[in-house]
């Protein structure tokens, strides 16, 4: 009858609202369609989340004895560097109660590496990238901005990331 169709429709707007607000006390990150690609191609976040930017990381010194104006001394080639930025951002981010899940954004300045023809070296950055995002472990991906850019403060830099995290509300 249409009072049942009616009832229905109502009952179905209902339940739509209600899963609706379930749904805005979560991160919403949208993959990017028909790719494997381990970056969100946007991420939604409920007002109800406080944002956490991180000031932008650089390679830590990782071999004291090789020149600090050396690549060798941050963890060498990009891949390497990048680990250990992300290490560094890992540590921050246990530091402030986060995780690498609680990671929305992402904007990653690569250096032309003198070995690459000074091109970046994006197959090593996504290897180093990999270990930390789109796995088992921690499947949660931010969206992410990689450049090339001329320098960075240090010669021997090749890598500097920054990011946002986001902590749930108390």
């Amino acid at each position: 009858t249409s009072l049942t169709k009616k009832l229905a429709f109502v009952a179905a707007l209902f339940a739509a609202g209600a899963g609706a607000a379930n749904a805005a006390d979560e991160i919403i990150r949208h993959r990017i369609p028909n790719s494997t690609f381990p970056i969100s191609a946007a991420v939604e976040i409920p007002s109800s989340f406080t944002n956490v930017y991180l000031s932008g990381q650089v390679p830590p010194l990782q071999d004291s004895t090789a020149p600090k104006n050396s690549a060798a001394a941050y963890g060498g080639d990009t891949k390497g560097q990048t680990v250990g930025v992300l290490k560094a951002i890992e540590k921050s981010l246990t530091g402030l109660g986060l995780t690498m899940g609680d990671v929305v954004k992402m904007q990653v300045f690569l250096v032309g590496d003198p070995a690459k023809d000074n091109k970046m070296d994006f197959a090593g950055f996504m290897e180093g990238y990999t270990q930390f995002f789109g796995t088992a472990a921690q499947p949660k991906l931010p969206v992410r901005s990689a450049m090339q850019v001329a320098a960075l403060a240090n010669p021997a830099y090749l890598v500097e990331i920054e990011v946002m995290a986001v902590r749930p509300a108390k």
